[in-house]
């Protein structure tokens, strides 16, 4: 710990910015506690009021649920926006559909995991 020993004046030579304030502060001296309110905005109230909004919980995965014919209850596609979608090779492979084109395809999604598709299925239409 640091101690310094500073008169009144000294401090107002050296931190000359600070000036206009003291000199606030010796004219009212009724009312320094004026000098220290501050109004608080919406959101500051809500923290000092302890109002915050509730979190909500993990929504978990990300699946979207489709329809094919033989599969009951299939959740397999996982919409990534930007006209891509991912789906599990399991569930591709039941679908008995074509050959995956090979890809070099790597995949951030938005928890920052690392995907790397199997392959590319292009023209596959998704409802």
């Amino acid at each position: 710990d640091l101690h310094f020993e500073l008169s009144f004046t000294d401090a107002l030579i050296h931190m000359p910015k600070f000036a206009p304030m003291f000199k606030k502060l010796l004219k009212n001296k009724d009312k320094p506690i004026e000098l220290t309110k501050t109004p608080l905005n919406e959101n500051c109230s809500a923290v000092v009021l302890k109002k915050l909004p509730e979190k909500l919980g993990d929504p978990g995965r990300f699946l979207i649920p489709c329809d094919f014919i033989g599969l009951d209850n299939c959740l397999a596609l996982a919409d990534l926006g930007a006209s891509i979608n991912l789906m599990p090779l399991s569930i591709w492979k039941k679908l008995r559909r074509p050959t995956l084109n090979d890809t070099k395809m790597v995949l951030e999604l938005a928890d920052r995991t690392i995907s790397k598709p199997t392959g590319v299925a292009e023209n596959v239409f998704v409802k």
